[in-house]
């Protein structure tokens, strides 16, 4: 059984008719149901919970973490930050969705400044699977279409991937490394970028498949689980831009 906490910040479903129309029980229900599974037991989380719903003994629990977050960035206590990145270092998985990028977690891991190129607009996007044997492209096909989307596009400024397993080109020419993956102390982390609150692509057969798939990729193999802070051995630390 893969413990699985999908976080979201759960602010702009509350606050946005256009959003909640889309995700009326919030974004992280949509994804909890899109990708049950027999083998996966699922917990969610969000922002106005006490410390975020991730707690110690929460994410001591936690194989993988799915975050998807957008507005409220700086709201995230830096205490939970510490406290997931260090787990990521200690072995847990982390998936990172769309604005996610800008995440106070997913920086830290990275090093960099995250920022990319967007335009906030209803465009059709292509995503290809660029790397077809990879275990997160496990039953994806050739590609996946999402008829409208937000475009995010090069430069990223992320490290050089581990692996890029997708790559997204849209109607106004832009290409972007939208299924990125990264090593980071013992932990697997994997960012795929589709997903803008106001479509409804948390519904989308091939997005939800990638994204179970990604779950069984980050996950530790049992003999790799830790307990939280206690790695057996020292994790590296990663400088400003530097690829592990």
């Amino acid at each position: 059984m893969i413990n699985v906490t999908i976080w979201n910040e759960f602010v702009h479903e509350n606050k946005d008719a256009a959003v909640k129309a889309v995700y009326p029980n919030g974004i992280h229900t949509a994804l909890s149901q899109g990708i049950q599974h027999d083998d996966f037991n699922i917990r969610t989380a969000t922002l106005d919970e006490p410390e975020h719903g991730l707690t110690e003994e929460t994410l001591n629990q936690t194989d993988v973490l799915i975050w998807w977050g957008h507005v409220a960035h700086d709201r995230v206590s830096d205490e939970v930050v510490a406290r997931v990145k260090q787990r990521v270092l200690d072995g847990m998985g982390l998936i990172v969705l769309h604005s996610g990028h800008f995440s106070k977690p997913f920086k830290a891991l990275m090093g960099t400044s995250c920022d990319l190129k967007w335009r906030e607009a209803e465009e059709q996007e292509i995503i290809w699977n660029v790397n077809p044997s990879h275990p997160i492209a496990e039953g994806i096909g050739e590609k996946i279409i999402l008829d409208h989307e937000e475009m995010y596009g090069e430069f990223f400024d992320i490290p050089t991937p581990d692996e890029i397993v997708f790559i997204s080109n849209f109607e106004g020419g832009e290409v972007f490394r939208s299924g990125c993956t990264f090593r980071r102390g013992r932990g697997k982390i994997f960012y795929f970028r589709p997903g803008h609150e106001t479509h409804p692509t948390y519904f989308h057969p091939g997005v939800l498949k990638v994204i179970a798939n990604g779950v069984r990729w980050a996950c530790p193999a049992p003999g790799e689980k830790l307990q939280f802070g206690h790695a057996p051995q020292p994790v590296r630390e990663f400088a400003k831009g530097s690829a592990v």
